[in-house]
């Protein structure tokens, strides 16, 4: 799909979600409800369709959406969506989740509950569908419904990188995140006054300001550069790169944000914990950064020393 194109679905998903989310409905979410009406509008525009081989458009584009279900901390899981419409050649409105399987049980399913069809998925990128299961209920650091899930395992075949597109899920949904509480903090600085002066004019916020901006600038070219290598060779490695630099963005911002916001932004009534406890979460689903640093590392270590500067240099 063409970036004039793909910039036309993004605004009208951005459009979507600035109606719709909202620090009432996000309230909602974590008291158990599951947001219908939000469902019922990405499904009248088409956009739970959009990874799939005949939707027209193209993996980045579904990515590209999934940054902006980030800055609005979506509480669907519009990635489980898009992904798993793609391997079962969905067609339908039905809501379909994805976990990580771990021997006989699939681990941290968002919304399982209210799932028509459940997907688990391995790090060596093998995809199943799990029938007859039996569901634990569980909820992740921003209350959002995460269940264990016991059952049949079912194969289905995918010529994808399974695991990375997962991972990658999480790295455009951080990626979009991290802006936006970058953004809001930005403007409470800025409104904020001490002493008679806005605290963004104190010297030490600015610095933190500078440290967070560079850390989301790096956070969203790592995750750039792994939807750019989507279907390429180097595509694993540009995840596992992402993965681990994305994770230690979101451990740097969050802390200085929440510095600046001060007591005001660990309250329930400020929006700032919505996506920051979401941030924290999805830098652990599928891989944390200990798990794809180990990744590349091994990869490194593999070419020799003769080769890593030629492998960090070239876009190969």
């Amino acid at each position: 799909m063409s970036s004039e194109l793909q910039q036309i679905m993004v605004e009208s998903t951005e459009r979507i979600f600035s109606d719709t989310v909202d620090k009432k409905l996000l309230d909602a979410v974590e008291s158990g409800e599951f947001p219908q009406q939000l469902w019922k509008l990405i499904c009248e525009n088409g956009f739970h369709l959009l990874a799939t081989t005949d939707s027209g458009a193209d993996l980045a584009d579904a990515f590209a959406v999934l940054r902006v279900a980030g800055r609005y901390a979506v509480p669907i899981p519009l990635a489980e969506v898009l992904l798993g419409n793609r391997w079962l050649d969905g067609s339908d409105d039905n809501l379909i989740s994805i976990g990580e399987r771990s021997g006989d049980r699939t681990l941290t399913v968002p919304w399982a509950q209210q799932a028509a069809r459940c997907l688990a998925v391995t790090p060596d990128n093998r995809v199943f569908e799990i029938s007859d299961y039996q569901s634990t209920s569980g909820r992740n650091i921003a209350f959002e419904p995460r269940d264990t899930l016991s059952g049949n395992f079912t194969e289905i075949k995918t010529d994808d990188d399974a695991y990375e597109l997962m991972a990658l899920s999480r790295l455009s949904l951080a990626s979009g995140a991290l802006n936006r509480v970058l953004e809001l903090t930005i403007q409470y600085v800025g409104e904020r006054e001490q002493f008679g002066r806005p605290i963004a004019k104190f010297q030490a916020v600015q610095h933190n300001l500078a440290v967070a901006a560079a850390e989301v600038a790096a956070a969203t070219r790592a995750c750039d550069g792994a939807v750019e290598a989507i279907g390429e060779e180097r595509f694993v490695l540009e995840v596992a790169a992402g993965k681990g630099r994305v994770g230690e963005a979101i451990t740097v911002v969050t802390e200085i944000v929440h510095q600046l916001h001060g007591a005001m932004g660990f309250t329930h009534e400020h929006q700032l914990h919505h996506f920051t406890r979401r941030l924290w979460s999805w830098r652990e689903e599928f891989g944390g950064e200990s798990y794809w640093q180990s990744r590349l590392g091994h990869h490194l270590h593999s070419l020799g020393a003769d080769s890593v500067w030629d492998f960090i240099a070239s876009a190969k």
